[in-house]
């Protein structure tokens, strides 16, 4: 993930710093910064694939994380999936992730909850044509409290009352060991409606092997439970993410 490791170069610099160190896909948070024109320049140079970005999520550096549960904000989620799809077509991306914000203190839970359905059923019919999965992730409310979707059967309770073919579970580790345990059974239970999965350790959410999950074990699991899709490296790294790098090898795992 191209925002939170490689930091040490600029932004456009880290796609071949992701080339160089074996990487032959990469995911970004936001790409909304840059032209999709630059983007491309940087992935087609570097023969990499972005294979997921979020939709745009409201005022991040002012604390916003998300606007999807939010009511009176449709119109700007709306014109967000728009600006979404106009990346993606330039870009390649058939995986965009929905992250559903921090609950309104004035609206109540059921009010957020139809709000979701609304925006999920409206996105992913968006979506759907240009043969993009939209994805939805649930977030620790020990790092974002308020954060609307927390647990993974509460996401997949929202997928289903959305009711789309393209909609999936993004399932990020890192979140789900703090909130729910259990990973190698909810991966098993969850695994044919998980569309996309991150990872990082706890508590520092720094590279795996930093902290108490058992990666070596847990993506080994993965690979018996026949996973096909993407595990995306969303850490902190400890120092530089080339000298974090060794858990790969630590884990009998190769890029190539």
């Amino acid at each position: 993930n191209l925002s939170l490791l490689f930091t040490e170069y600029p932004f456009l610099q880290r796609f071949a710093a992701a080339a160089r160190a074996g990487f032959n896909a990469v995911e970004c948070q936001f790409p909304y910064d840059y032209s999709p024109q630059q983007l491309h320049a940087e992935l087609s140079g570097q023969q990499l694939q972005l294979v997921l970005f979020n939709l745009p999520a409201g005022d991040w550096a002012g604390g916003e994380r998300g606007i999807a549960c939010h009511p009176e904000r449709t119109e700007e989620f709306r014109a967000g999936v728009a600006q979404a799809l106009e990346y993606a077509a330039v870009l390649g991306t058939r995986r965009i992730n929905c992250l559903a914000g921090i609950k309104p203190e004035d609206v109540s839970d059921e009010e957020a909850w139809a709000c979701m359905v609304d925006n999920l059923r409206y996105a992913a019919d968006r979506l759907q044509p240009a043969g993009i999965q939209l994805l939805v992730e649930p977030i620790n409310t020990r790092d974002i409290p308020g954060f609307f979707l927390h647990h993974s059967e509460q996401t997949l309770a929202l997928l289903d009352a959305a009711g789309r073919d393209n909609l999936a579970l993004q399932y990020d580790i890192y979140h789900m060991q703090i909130m729910e345990g259990g990973l190698s059974w909810h991966l098993a239970q969850s695994l044919a409606r998980i569309g996309h999965i991150q990872i990082a350790d706890t508590p520092g959410r720094h590279e795996p092997g930093s902290g108490e999950i058992n990666y070596a074990f847990l993506l080994a699991e993965l690979d018996r439970l026949d996973y096909r899709g993407w595990v995306g490296c969303e850490y902190l790294p400890a120092t530089t993410t080339e000298a974090g790098l060794g858990w790969i090898d630590a884990c009998g795992l190769s890029l190539q």
